[in-house]
Order: structure tokens, then sequence, then C-alpha cells
């Protein structure tokens, strides 16, 4: 392992623990054992994110706690490892009851297009786990400084290529994988091995990445998975039904600090071209590359975006190509123009359908006059196909037979579920993160306040007679960026309860990033300033242009922040 990034620095806090970790062990499973407190050690909790675990608790309750003296609602989130955002109807069926006995108890849809559960109290963790591996899932390296959770189109069944993208997809989650077993120790209580052979990590080393590392699969013309907001990408390039190979992209990356200019969004770098069969020994040098040369000494530097910034493009290429022994083509072309789901019935090639489901942030859950968790379950029940995530919060239910169409729809009809796609072209393409009360690093509201945001601005959209135009808006509770706000047209981050930092003028397909319009502004606020920008749209845009391109042509001033950060890449 190269030590070039080694400095006069001392090295990250994060560094040590990992290295004295035993490989990721540490202290958890003693710290999950103590009933002495609802909480674990800083250091379980930064160790348990490698495990798929974060210790939060409710914000909403932390004063009445503390005037009681009492100690904070710790609970843990668990992030499920989905590669491409498959799970059968079986395995829906086992996290819609273990949601409801161990959870919040409802499930939540990332962004990263697998489950999140909220609520688990610690002495439910390795209930939770274990029911889990009993359906053949885990939460392995769903969150730390590894490969996360691999993101792929959702639905593979529509044609071959599809299939054979999602297959490389998984492939590559696999093999990025930690091989130590230390997460079957704790959680399943696996014995550890007396007098085997030494454990090692020959891709990760004994303190892994520097940060975390996420990639993405996507296939033209469809940029779902914002590829460019990925570590590590891949383009799916096609011809005549037929996968030729991928176009790779490295850097990409999304969060910032607010106040901090050496922190900052970038879009991903195109490297060249590779055939299908490379994409592990590629993803491989690409992720040891960062391994040996990310910066370990401050972790707000970490991640691969910077690392190539510092460096340029021009090493990384070389570096990646002397360690895979491959020589990247020309990049070849290709289109995005899309990033939203389908909704609805779709014919796929094997003959069966897939419905397309809408679900605002990814809450699955029961409400008065909107039972979703309920329909769903009462769906997997009788379905046979497999559920599928995708990147954007929704759902689709896969592998439908023609005869099964009559069933699903008629569930979602008696459930009121049935008009959950006829809803605006911003609501459709909205995404938020959660924030509060869970999250401990969210400034603002985020998917709490998404519904009232939306209607707010779709009664302007109404107005300017814009509601089946596709404009993206995204929200966060902070500047880490989950909910992607840097690639949204409209994007808002939390700076403070109720003020956010607000961008405009994304590229709709993912291939631009937005720009600072207002440092601090309430939602109405916002509402105020963009009305007659929206208004303006609606009369003056060119042919075929997006909200997001007028904003940057007319609206925005060429200096504006993160104009000249990173490097778009539209089609070639």
């Amino acid at each position: 392992m190269s030590t070039d990034n080694t400095t006069s620095k001392p090295l990250a806090a994060n560094e040590g623990m990992k290295i004295t970790s035993r490989h990721l062990r540490g202290n958890i499973a003693a710290d999950l054992a103590d009933t002495s407190t609802g909480n674990i050690s800083e250091e379980s909790n930064q160790l348990s994110k490698f495990h798929g675990l974060y210790m939060q608790d409710d914000r909403d309750l932390r004063n009445p706690l503390k005037k009681e003296g009492k100690e904070k609602a710790f609970a843990f989130m668990l992030r499920v490892r989905l590669p491409g955002g498959k799970a059968t109807a079986k395995q829906w069926i086992v996290l819609d009851k273990l949601a409801d006995e161990i959870a919040s108890p409802s499930l939540r849809l990332t962004t990263r297009q697998t489950f999140q559960f909220h609520g688990v109290l610690k002495g439910n963790v390795k209930k939770l786990v274990k029911g889990m591996h009993q359906a053949l899932l885990d939460s392995i390296a769903a969150c730390g400084d590894v490969n996360r959770n691999v993101m792929a189109p959702p639905n593979p069944e529509r044609d071959p290529v599809q299939q054979e993208v999602y297959g490389h997809a998984v492939a590559w989650s696999e093999f990025a994988l930690p091989k130590t077993r230390a997460y079957h120790e704790i959680y399943l209580d696996e014995e550890l091995v007396a007098g085997g052979e030494p454990e090692n990590e020959p891709m990760y080393g004994d303190t892994y990445l520097p940060r975390k590392f996420k990639t993405g699969f996507a296939i033209p013309p469809s940029n779902d998975v914002d590829v460019f907001s990925q570590d590590l990408g891949f383009i799916a390039i096609a011809q005549n039904g037929k996968l030729l190979g991928y176009n790779v992209t490295v850097g990409g990356g999304l969060g910032m600090s607010h106040g901090n200019a050496e922190t900052f969004p970038r879009l991903a770098d195109v490297l060249g071209f590779i055939p299908a069969d490379k994409v592990n020994a590629i993803g491989e040098a690409v992720l040891t590359t960062q391994r040996d040369y990310g910066d370990r000494t401050n972790r707000k530097h970490a991640r691969l975006k910077y690392t190539i910034q510092d460096r340029g493009i021009e090493w990384f290429r070389g570096e990646v190509e002397k360690r895979s022994g491959i020589t990247f083509e020309p990049a070849h072309p290709y289109e995005f123009t899309t990033i939203e789901d389908p909704h609805g019935w779709h014919e796929c090639a094997d003959g069966n359908w897939f419905y397309g489901l809408h679900i605002l942030s990814g809450r699955i859950k029961d409400v008065a006059g909107w039972p979703m968790k309920s329909a769903l379950r009462e769906i997997a029940e009788i379905h046979v196909g497999d559920f599928r995530l995708t990147p954007s919060q929704n759902l689709t239910i896969s592998g439908v037979s023609a005869a099964k169409k009559t069933e699903i729809d008629a569930i979602l009809e008696k459930h009121g579920l049935s008009n959950e796609n006829n809803r605006s072209s911003l609501r459709l393409n909205a995404l938020s993160c959660v924030a509060l009360p869970t999250c401990g690093l969210a400034l603002a509201e985020s998917e709490r306040d998404l519904p009232s945001i939306l209607g707010k601005f779709e009664a302007v959209l109404d107005e300017a007679g814009l509601r089946e135009d596709a404009i993206s808006l995204r929200i966060t509770g902070c500047p880490n960026g989950c909910a992607r706000p840097y690639l949204a047209e409209i994007g808002f981050v939390g700076k403070a309860p109720g003020k956010y930092a607000l961008y405009l003028g994304a590229k709709y397909n993912g291939t631009r990033l937005n720009r600072l319009y207002s440092p601090s502004i309430t939602i109405d606020g916002a509402v105020t300033e963009l009305t007659p920008i929206i208004k303006r749209f609606a009369k003056e845009r060119a042919n075929g242009e997006g909200f997001g391109d007028f904003c940057d042509r007319e609206i925005l001033p060429a200096d504006a922040t993160f104009h000249s950060v990173g490097t778009p890449r539209p089609a070639a």
C-alpha cells in the first residue's frame, strides 16, 4: 500500500480507531449488551456504521427528556444492503413485519435505492439483523468507509441489456464487500475460529478507505441514478440490443459544509470506455487508488472527488490503468434525457409487467385515507415477482403476470392508492432526506415539510400552466446532500430552523450542478422570489428548454457558486 498521502499532519481520529478495531469489531458487542443505557460509545457508533447502523435520537424529545433528567431517546437507524434495489415478495413481508415489531414502524425507501429502519432500540438490533438474515438480507457495508449500496436501473426485466447491467452491479457489490467476519460474530453470534488463518482485507487493508465510496450504474437515456454524483459510475453503452461496455466516471460527490470553501459538490469526470467484462478490475483499481492516495488527515477532504481535484484526472487515469492493466478507450457517445421513474403499468420483454408507484419521500406507512403499508403488504402476499426500489425513493412491483395485474389494481383501488401517480410533475420528481427529528446532522426540516412546500409551488405552477412540466425540486436538512439537492433545478439545503440556502439552475438530466441563488431564505420567501421567475419561464423559455436551463441562462450571474466546480459531462 502506498504511503504517498502521508504528511506531517496527524491522521484523522477515525484512522487510528479503524486500525485498532480488529477489523471493525471494536467494543460493539459489549456496548450492545450494556443495558444501563440506550446509547453506545462514540467509537462503537463510528464502527457500527460499517455494519449499516447509525445511532440517533429523537430530537423532538430532547428538551422534555432533559428537563426530566433523562437521557436522550436513543435508537438506531439500520440501512439494508440491496444492490440494484431488488427485494423478493417474501423479503418484503419479512421487512414489513420486522418494522412493525421492532422499528418505527414505517419503512423508508432511500435515495441510495434501499430500505432504512428507524427507531430500533439497542436491545432489538440483533433481533432485527437475525430476522433479515433469515430472509437472506444484510446491512454489511451499507454505511462506513467502504463501497456502499450499489445503485442500478431498477427494472432489469425490461430487456437483456438491463438484465446484464443489473448482474454487473450485483457482482461488483459482492466483490467489493469487506471480508471481515465482524458483522456475523457481533449480530449473528458466529463463533470466532480459533487457530485459523489471520484475517485480512486484501482490497481495503486494515484502515479501509479514507471516506465513503459510492457506485452507480446508468443506462441512457435515463440518468435515474444520478451517475455523475457517484464516486464511481458505469454508463452502459449498448448497440442493437447488445451491451458493448461502459463509459467509466469517477470523482462525483455532493457533500459540503456551509461556510467552508474547501468543501464543494463535484460532478464526476469520464475516464473512458471499457469492455463489459472489466467492471470489477477497473472498480478495484479505482477503489485501491483512492485507498492509497485519499486524504486520511482531514475527513472533510477525504472523498475521491478531492483526490482527483488535487491530482488531476490524467494522473488518476494513468494510475487506474497501471493497477488494472487495462487501457481506456475513448468514451462512446451517449445521451441522458430524463431522471424520472416510469409510473403505472409497463410491459417487459419477458411478457410480464411492472407497476411504478410514486411514494413521496419513500416513506411507507399507514395514515388515515392512505394505508400505503397495508396495501403493499397485501400485494406482497399474492405477488410472485419482485419489488424494485428506485433511486428516486419510489417503488416498482415487478414480474407481474397479466392475470395478476387485475388483482393488484384492485388492491390499490381498495386502499385509495390508484391515483398516487396522478400528481404534478414537480411532485413526481421531488426528493427529500429524512432530516428531523432523527438525523443528528439536520439543521432544518426536510421530509416532514416537503408536502406543504410542494403544495405552495404547485399553486404557482398551476397558475403558470406548468403542472405537467418536469421540474426537479429537492430538499435536505443539511449540506451533506443525501437527496442530491445540488443536482436539482430547485434545491433547498438546510442552514437553520426554517432557513435554507436556495440553489437554482441544474440541468434536469443530472449533467450540470446548480448554483447559489440565495444564501439564506425561508420557504415562503423562496416562493415569493421564484414566482415571477416561474412565470417568466412559462412565457420566455426557448423550445425544449428546461427550468434549470432557463435559470442558468437568464437568472444566475456567471460567477455564482459552483459554476466552475467539477466537470459536467453532457452527451458526447
